[in-house]
């Protein structure tokens, strides 16, 4: 079992920065690709970015250039460092991990955080 908690959200206007992080319990989380989804009121949930135990990561369109994974095998933590926030980045941001190479698809990953809230204001 693999246990993830997520921090670092909270409101922030249009064009602020925010991190996440994930932190993880445990198996062993340098074996794991770790993934970032959101999910907007309403809305299915949605892929954000993840980092592979490759070292690979890989982002959905609409964030590149904007935010950025990254993860710390040391601390059994990943985070997303996210700039240039708009409205539509509003959600609940959940941390998630899988036992594959890279996968951007939500039934791939085996477990899940909690989430924590994501609100930017106009």
């Amino acid at each position: 079992q693999v246990q993830l908690v997520e921090s670092g959200g909270g409101l922030v206007q249009a064009g602020g920065s925010l991190r996440l992080s994930c932190a993880a319990s445990g198996r062993t989380f340098s074996t794991f690709t770790m993934g970032w989804f959101r999910q907007a009121p309403g809305k299915e949930r949605e892929f954000v970015a993840s980092f592979s135990w490759t070292g690979t990561t890989y982002y959905t369109d609409s964030v590149k250039g904007r935010f950025t994974i990254s993860r710390d095998n040391a601390k059994n933590t990943v985070y997303l460092q996210m700039d240039s926030l708009k409205p539509e980045d509003t959600a609940v941001y959940l941390c998630a991990a899988c036992y594959r190479i890279m996968s951007n698809k939500r039934d791939d990953y085996d477990y899940w955080g909690q989430g924590t809230q994501v609100t930017v204001s106009s």
